[in-house]
């Protein structure tokens, strides 16, 4: 598991993204799950995450930050990345982000692939 944390700041709100090998549904839970066990991360507003498995199938989650896996899943697709999950973690701000929330998480992801 890889985590890069306090990425991106915007009007308030904090940007991690974390990734790592991932080959099922029940790896992406777990790999959540690993995440979470740090408490920075389990208080988290939002950790999403998107995954391509090594059959093709798309997976995603947006827990609450609605269309930000599909975000994920549409770089992971363009960057041909299958068998890997990219989480995109955001602590609320206090500010309504509105479409820029979408540019955040492609930069948090453009991240993980750059330094990757």
């Amino acid at each position: 598991m890889t985590i890069y944390e306090n990425i991106l700041t915007d009007r308030g709100s904090k940007y991690a993204v974390s990734g790592g090998p991932c080959d099922s549904a029940q790896a992406a839970k777990a790999f959540v799950k690993a995440l979470c066990r740090k408490k920075k991360f389990a208080k988290a507003t939002h950790n999403t995450w998107g995954l391509i498995l090594p059959d093709g199938t798309p997976l995603k989650n947006d827990d609450g930050e609605a269309g930000a896996g599909m975000v994920i899943l549409r770089m992971l697709e363009r960057e041909g990345r299958q068998g890997e999950i990219v989480v995109v973690t955001r602590w609320f701000g206090g500010t309504h982000l509105g479409g820029d929330r979408f540019r955040r998480v492609q930069d948090a992801v453009r991240y993980y692939f750059d330094a990757g």
